[in-house]
């Protein structure tokens, strides 16, 4: 079969070309900007890609057009489609349709965590002999690419509640099915297609509806949305974590210079294991917990998910080092929600020492952000830094007012040259300069680079 994938440089539907192309489909696709990692990927893969929406690329009569939920009415290709009578269907619906169906589907959804807790348990599956498939939000260090067809019973997919397509409004994840979800937690994002936390919670209580009685919930004890959500009803098992009374994170071991902090994993009061998880952080810890009881689901003992965990290489943009200069290290991270910041800051400072700083440096990309839905968290999000610059260059608000609590440890800045000039001028060696942002952010974390190694 023929496939012609419209969107396909994004991370879902890049994931989406690459299995339908190992399952010995042709593949092609278009996007507006063809553009890397992910376009690198696909060629690599002998997937064609074409620049642009042109409706001539109707001529190509592929036997099925595949629509990502970044396409919409207008587009040239779209409209072209329609007129025709052509069949199409969204990615999520062809990948539950001809890749799902029949299979151990293992998802993770919830507002923070999900592509890092989805590497960790295909990455515990693998490690078990499981041959997963999986779908991954991102680009995971221990496997070759973000999505893989497997060859084993489980598939592990990033269960995101983003829309499905143009014609399609419910949540990608209505179409998974899964036998054993993860509800990581819930909080309010996405205020672009969400009015409030209540309607994405309507969207989590459809999801819970769709898992078998005989599966499986792993569920966060410390989210009250996620208490809402089940208690609109449940069929399944439920196994909570970050609870005393069931899955359970114990004391903390030292961290030392050659080896991170070990936590005891513990079920019901009882240690099943101590886990050296090379990512710092609450956040990471909690997603590790949430995998290792979902590894179980899947037939995986607690002590060889800890095994497997203990050489989890983490996820690119994830507190991923790009470099040093100067003494100064620069990191990138994907942090864009409030929370999110809040808990990267939190992981980092984690892993320095007395005297050295962390040098914040966020750029309000997201959705929810440009709109200023969040602005009032922004300051306490951003707290525990050293010093904060936040660039506010896309921004139809001024992030000043809401940063005024910092005092003189917060800057904005509208021109990206001059945020780099004064960030190399500032930086000392023993920083960390923390890049947070959900897109590319200008090419800042090689900019800095160069301005600090020529300062």
């Amino acid at each position: 079969m023929h496939i012609h994938i419209l969107g396909i440089c994004g991370t879902f539907m890049g994931g989406i070309a690459a299995i339908a192309r190992e399952a010995g489909h042709r593949v092609t696709g278009c996007d507006a900007g063809v553009y890397p990692p992910m376009s690198d990927q696909l060629r690599a893969l002998g997937i064609d890609l074409i620049e642009g929406y042109d409706a001539g690329q109707l001529s190509m009569g592929p036997d099925l057009w595949v629509i990502g939920n970044a396409i919409s009415r207008g587009n040239p290709l779209l409209e072209a489609i329609l007129d025709s009578g052509a069949r199409y269907q969204s990615g999520p619906q062809w990948l539950a349709e001809q890749v799902l169906a029949g299979r151990h589907v293992l998802a993770v959804a919830g507002t923070h965590g999900k592509t890092t807790t989805t590497a960790m348990l295909a990455w515990i599956l693998e490690r078990a002999g499981g041959a997963p498939g999986f779908l991954i939000g991102g680009a995971p260090i221990d496997f070759e690419r973000s999505a893989r067809l497997g060859t084993g019973p489980a598939f592990v997919i990033e269960a995101d509640e983003y829309d499905t397509a143009f014609f399609d409004k419910r949540s990608k994840f209505i179409h998974y099915r899964p036998k054993t979800l993860i509800l990581n937690n819930l909080e309010f994002d996405h205020a672009d297609i969400f009015a409030d936390l209540a309607a994405i919670e309507t969207q989590f209580h459809h999801l819970v509806r769709t898992v078998p009685r005989s599966g499986h919930l792993i569920v966060n004890h410390t989210a009250p949305a996620l208490a809402r959500v089940l208690a609109r009803g449940c069929w399944s098992e439920v196994q909570s974590f970050l609870s005393d009374h069931d899955w359970n994170i114990g004391e903390l071991t030292e961290r030392s210079p050659s080896s991170p902090a070990g936590f005891p994993v513990l079920r019901r009061g009882e240690p099943l294991g101590l886990c050296t998880l090379p990512q710092p952080g609450a956040h990471n810890r909690a997603n590790a917990l949430a995998a290792i009881a979902a590894a179980g689901a899947a037939g995986v003992s607690a002590s060889d998910a800890i095994a497997a965990l203990s050489n989890f290489g983490g996820v690119r943009r994830r507190l991923q080092l790009r470099g040093e200069a100067r003494g100064v290290a620069v990191i990138d991270d994907f942090a864009h929600h409030p929370t999110a910041i809040s808990e990267t800051i939190a992981a980092l400072r984690e892993h320095t020492q007395a005297g050295e700083r962390i040098l914040a440096v966020f750029e309000p990309r997201s959705n929810t952000m440009k709109l200023g839905t969040m602005r009032a968290q922004l300051a306490g999000s951003l707290a525990q830094a050293d010093r904060i610059y936040c660039y506010a260059g896309a921004l139809s608000w001024d992030p000043a007012d809401d940063l005024a609590a910092l005092g003189e440890r917060a800057s904005v800045e509208t021109d990206l040259d001059r945020l780099v000039a004064q960030i190399a001028a500032e930086a000392r060696a023993g920083d960390r300069i923390l890049v947070m942002s959900n897109g590319g952010f200008g090419g800042i974390h090689a900019r800095l680079l160069q301005a600090l190694g020529s300062c």
